[in-house]
């Protein structure tokens, strides 16, 4: 989240999975696809339902770090692209391609994997105003100043990974 923390949204798993699902739901009439690339690692989660409630099996990622402390943006790395293997198959401009990530923020990481795919469809499960444009699918919105807690990232309060010290 780009500057000082305002707002929190914690969102349960049982919240984050009918979200996914309504993603699924609204995505179901712009197929058909070929094949899900998720943005690392948030987007991970809602492609896996995605891909099963539509019953897309190839599934590609795209490495993309943006958030290095859980708490503000850094420098943007892309770890790992497209795979020349899935633009062989679909394409370079990514037509019929669903791009899946779970929160468009700022759109840095969103820029970046539209300009590897800019035919893709992309779809997050959460939208701020400042990402929203660069994504064609979303189902909530929320505050540009709000936080939003994922299930992964909760205990019965937030838990730090393991490598940064969790428990």
């Amino acid at each position: 989240m780009s500057g000082p923390q305002q707002k929190v949204f914690p969102v349960s798993w049982d919240q984050f999975h009918r979200d996914a699902r309504a993603l699924t739901w609204r995505l179901a009439g712009h197929g058909p696809w070929s094949a899900i690339v998720a943005i690392t690692r948030g987007g991970l989660v809602p492609a896996a339902i995605v891909a099963r409630e539509l019953d897309i099996r190839l599934i590609e990622t795209v490495c993309v770090a943006s958030y290095h402390d859980y708490s503000s943006q850094g420098e943007l790395k892309v770890m790992k692209g497209v795979s020349d293997e899935l633009i062989a198959k679909t394409g370079a401009g990514g037509k019929g391609i669903l791009i899946v990530d779970d929160l468009v923020d700022t759109g840095k990481t969103a820029r970046v994997v539209r300009e590897m795919l800019p035919e893709a469809h992309f779809a997050t499960v959460y939208a701020k105003p400042q990402g929203r444009p660069l994504v064609d699918t979303f189902i909530t919105e929320v505050s540009q100043d709000t936080w939003i807690y994922f299930p992964w990232d909760m205990g019965l309060t937030f838990q730090p990974p393991l490598h940064d010290g969790g428990a």
